[in-house]
């Protein structure tokens, strides 16, 4: 910039922003507009003050339930692999708990896999492998 500084004096506007929707609900705000003769619509949601969620149409999903006859169940640990298991700890001499601890789980989360109950974990089953130094997955 050359020559002397010049200020700008253009007038900045500063506006109060306009009133949130919340703002517009509140009761204060209602009544002054009543008190100065504005328009105020009022509306009844559909379903207000009932207790039901605005999903709660069942209708169409309680016949599809009803149709349906698949069973449906998560795959269970298999028998090769609780017998990999079970063989891998007794050859370290390990109890159920100390493995757990090995692998940082709980002795209940063992107890699973040796059962069978347990719905196989890739990430629980690699540390099991790393921890008994086995391989329990893949082709033997």
């Amino acid at each position: 910039m050359s020559g002397p500084i010049s200020q700008d004096w253009e007038p900045v506007v500063i506006r109060k922003k306009a009133p949130t929707a919340a703002a517009k609900k509140d009761e204060k705000v209602v009544n002054a507009a009543r008190r100065a003769g504005a328009e105020i619509e009022t509306l009844k949601k559909s379903n207000a003050g009932t207790n039901k969620a605005a999903s709660s149409s069942t209708s169409l999903n309680t016949r599809k339930l009803d149709d349906e006859t698949e069973n449906l169940s998560h795959d269970r640990v298999p028998t090769e692999l609780k017998k990999a298991i079970m063989q891998a700890r007794m050859d370290k001499k390990l109890t159920q708990s100390q493995l757990a601890q090995l692998i940082n789980e709980k002795p209940q989360i063992i107890q699973e896999y040796e059962s069978g109950k347990a719905i196989p974990n890739q990430q629980i089953i690699g540390k099991l492998e790393r921890a008994l130094g086995v391989k329990l997955r893949g082709k033997k």
